[in-house]
């Protein structure tokens, strides 16, 4: 009986190696970074087990130890909120000085800033909330959209003012991407570029992070602005708008529950794709390594399968253990 002999491409691990078609890199990772004021302070985020808050001072040291990630991704923690997200573009704001701390310090690491309202605004959320008739409750409001650019391209400036390379929107608001290109073009800036979250689901795999950023909605929830995971040719046209708009990275996230959207996002569009593995996917991968499976193995297959679907760039948690697991395979 004639039948292919496949196997014989499995055979032994350098066969395996030397005819795979997806290598994952370290290189390919970014990596998030939790930044609070103060000093001498490395926090452990309860939720996300390996994930701290750093201040700045520990910030660096701890990139010191990186080996081999040539791109961060910086959120900030703000103690002090208000209707109106006021210290998410304060030049002295710990996001820009944490830009300009790390510039100075690692000159050729691409610094990218997440460009949102959600950890700095009282009520949670992405954007300015206005009450509708009057009066603000759980069910009686909506984001203004419009309002929301104007803050947003103030963030993304403020950053960019500080030597930050990429601004990353992740607000979800209709016109973002523009609304920041044109500011930063108009301010000498054209050589900022905007990595968007253009494909941001409203998912449950978020939970961690909104602890770690202290981002939750206080009431309500983010559906009105985030994508309905239900929805693909949704997130395709969110994409593609992005681009028009003068976004040079689009983003998808999640990644895992989505990566039929990274693979369409790569056929169809000529640009990089970053995708996010977000602080659920983490979280579910150390409970799973907690029981006997390797983690290392587990988080590789994982990133792997992602950059497989598509993606040039993925965001994830586990940057500086691929970076140390990847020299030793």
């Amino acid at each position: 009986m004639a039948f292919a002999r496949l196997r014989r491409l499995r055979k032994n691990s350098a066969v395996r190696d030397w005819i795979s078609q997806t290598e994952l890199r370290a290189s390919d990772i970014i990596l998030p970074y939790f930044i609070v004021e103060g000093k001498r302070t490395k926090r452990p985020i309860k939720s996300m087990p390996g994930v701290y808050h750093f201040s700045i001072d520990k910030l660096l040291e701890d990139l010191s130890e990186a080996a081999g990630i040539e791109s961060i991704l910086l959120f900030g923690i703000s103690d002090k909120k208000d209707a109106l997200g006021s210290l998410s573009y304060d030049k002295d704001g710990v996001v820009q000085k944490a830009i300009k701390a790390v510039k100075k310090k690692f000159a050729d690491l691409i610094v990218i800033t997440d460009v949102c309202l959600c950890g700095y605004t009282s009520g949670g959320h992405c954007g300015i909330v206005k009450a509708q008739g009057g009066e603000r409750r759980a069910q009686n409001y909506i984001i203004d959209n419009d309002r929301t650019l104007r803050v947003l391209a103030k963030i993304a400036l403020s950053h960019a003012e500080q030597g930050a390379d990429f601004v990353a929107p992740s607000a979800m608001m209709d016109g973002q991407v523009g609304a920041i290109r044109e500011a930063l073009d108009e301010n000498g800036f054209e050589d900022a570029g905007i990595l968007a979250y253009s494909a941001k689901y409203a998912s449950n795999f978020y939970g961690p992070f909104r602890e770690a950023l202290d981002s939750a909605p206080r009431f309500g929830d983010r559906k009105t602005y985030q994508v309905d995971y239900r929805n693909s040719d949704e997130a395709l046209r969110e994409i593609e708008e992005d681009i028009r708009e003068g976004a040079d990275i689009v983003m998808v996230k999640p990644a895992l529950a989505y990566l039929d959207i990274i693979c369409r996002a790569k056929e169809r569009f000529n640009v990089p794709i970053a995708a996010y593995n977000v602080s659920g996917e983490y979280s579910m991968i150390k409970k799973m390594s907690s029981g006997g499976i390797s983690e290392r193995e587990l988080a590789i297959e994982v990133l792997t399968s992602i950059k497989r679907a598509g993606a040039d760039l993925i965001i994830s948690y586990f940057g500086k253990e691929i970076g140390k697991w990847l020299q030793k395979a």
